[in-house]
């Protein structure tokens, strides 16, 4: 995209069970009016590199952060409405949650919080050696260091263990491998809990019901495809990820994205320049 700069990095080996996705934006002029904060199944960690970001929850006031960690939602949130043009992006996993905050994913479920609550005044600190840094290399290696030095030595005041419950911890990666393709009855049976038990459970440790759990995997995967194939017919792409037909797929768009799959290509992915191959996504034959 013209006037917009990606940078992505592999992480340490040591953080990998705990992070997916590591890269920097920058934004050469005035940033989008309106970016849509898509669910998914990370946990979302951005620090400016100037101004505080702007982030809305459906039905709520705007926040600005300089560095917020959001955690687990099934509706997109707005993001905007600040100067901020650059920034460091990191995806956390669930685990994630518990090793590098001290807390389980189900407690940061739709919101967004600002790191220095899980690190403390070092946090400030970090934020200011990242916008200082001359590259982004160097504010990678600043903001691995500090995470690798939380997971090594833990606070002695973590609100919880490691890890979660076997059966909670076998229906997500479940979940993540078939995405969102089981049902929850199928899930309880695997784990030997009822289905209720289940959904209990489930929802305390990542503060998503596991039937919603999947439909934002399923999502997940939707955008995905579209991302990397702008072009490809809407009908063919419900089909592939099991919905029962287009206007399945395109009531789900409407109902996480805010938006319909034709109007979130138009205005997310604005570097497609094959009109036809649009067209032909949006016609959906």
């Amino acid at each position: 995209m013209a006037g917009f700069t990606h940078v992505h990095r592999e992480v340490h080996p040591a953080l990998r069970p705990f992070v997916g996705d590591l890269s920097g934006y920058a934004y050469d002029g005035e940033p989008p009016a309106l970016h849509r904060g898509l669910p998914s199944q990370y946990l979302t960690l951005v620090i400016t590199m100037d101004e505080p970001l702007g982030i809305t929850w459906p039905g709520e006031p705007a926040g600005k952060y300089d560095a917020g960690v959001g955690g687990l939602h099934s509706r997109a949130v707005h993001v905007g409405g600040s100067p901020s043009r650059s920034g460091v992006q990191m995806a956390l996993t669930p685990a994630g949650s518990r090793a590098l905050l001290g807390l389980p994913p189900g407690e940061l479920a739709w919101r967004v919080v600002e790191l220095d609550e899980f690190i403390g005044p070092s946090a400030r600190m970090l934020v200011e050696q990242m916008r200082e840094a001359g590259s982004w290399a160097a504010r990678f290696d600043l903001l691995e260091d500090a995470l690798l030095r939380r997971w090594a030595a833990p606070p002695a005041c973590a609100r919880t263990s490691m890890t979660p419950r076997a059966e909670v911890d076998w229906a997500w990666r479940r979940l993540r491998e078939t995405h969102g393709g089981l049902g929850v009855q199928e899930l309880a049976t695997e784990v030997g809990w009822s289905r209720r038990h289940l959904t209990d459970r489930f929802t305390a440790e990542f503060g998503l019901a596991p039937k919603v759990a999947g439909r934002v995997l399923r999502f997940e995967q939707a955008v995905a495809r579209l991302r990397r194939e702008p072009g490809v017919r809407l009908a063919e792409l419900a089909a592939e990820l099991g919905y029962a037909d287009q206007a399945h797929l395109t009531r789900e768009w409407q109902a996480i994205a805010g938006c319909s799959p034709r109007q979130w290509i138009a205005e997310e992915l604005p570097n497609v320049q094959d009109l036809s191959a649009l067209e032909v996504a949006q016609s959906g034959v």
